[in-house]
């Protein structure tokens, strides 16, 4: 009985991929033929199939572009980073689409000793991090049963020396896998659909205005209010409130 239920699901996961393949090759094509709408319905029926590639956003964010579509394609361009944040071509792609937003946002500049740590901290994930530190405490049980069994002095001397600086490299990756950890769950990022949506300084629409935010811009999500209004923050520094369904979290 197991083994009629293994090939069955591997016949629907074959069939699954075929089906997206064929799809994929239908929205290339279609988007090459200049028909941008019906690219993106291929490739959107790929992603309800719960299917993710960062090849299959760049197309998708590419067709959207071609349509003037800034936000969704500001979007996929963003996803598309998220699996593939090295890929030039999504970058290059990314600039020309942000090109077209209204809003100019300069991020705060990070400066000093703060800029060095942020920029050491996100070099690596959270998993290498911890990794790293696990690593580390073998590297110290080895050096440590080194010191404890070795005769010679400078063997000792030498152990010692090593394991210390070995537990000191430990503390140092466990505080960057927690901070990266940290930093992680505060990154949630959101595109801003609406053509143009009024920040209120408060969660209701009677309050006041504080700025207003066109589409294609990116914010942070800081929270969120009873579903209907989500708090936000600008790379500027600037926060507020915007209703819900103006945004769409990445």
């Amino acid at each position: 009985m197991r083994k009629i239920i293994y090939i069955i699901i591997l016949l629907i996961s074959a069939f699954s991929m075929a089906q997206n393949n064929t799809l994929f090759s239908q929205g290339n094509s279609s988007y090459n033929e200049g028909k941008f709408q019906d690219a993106i319905n291929a490739y959107e029926r790929i992603l309800d199939a719960e299917t993710h590639s960062a090849e299959l956003y760049f197309n998708l964010a590419n067709a959207y572009y071609k349509l003037n579509r800034i936000a969704p394609s500001v979007y996929y361009y963003e996803k598309a980073l998220q699996l593939s944040p090295k890929d030039k071509n999504i970058i290059n792609n990314m600039s020309f689409a942000k090109n077209m937003t209204i809003d100019e946002i300069e991020a705060l500049p990070e400066i000093g000793f703060s800029k060095i740590t942020n920029q050491v901290i996100n070099k690596y994930s959270f998993d290498t991090w911890a990794m790293l530190s696990v690593f580390f405490v073998v590297v110290f049980v080895v050096l440590f049963l080194a010191y404890y069994f070795s005769y010679s002095s400078t063997s000792k001397r030498f152990a010692f020396l090593a394991s210390s600086l070995s537990i000191v490299l430990i503390l140092i990756t466990l505080v960057f896998a927690f901070q990266k950890y940290d930093y992680d769950q505060k990154d949630k990022p959101a595109i801003v659909f609406a053509q143009e949506s009024e920040i209120k300084n408060e969660p209701n629409l009677r309050s006041e205005i504080v700025f207003k935010l066109h589409e294609g811009t990116k914010v942070q999500v800081l929270e969120i209010y009873n579903e209907d209004w989500t708090k936000i923050k600008l790379a500027d520094g600037k926060t507020g409130w915007i209703p819900s369904e103006d945004i769409k979290e990445l």
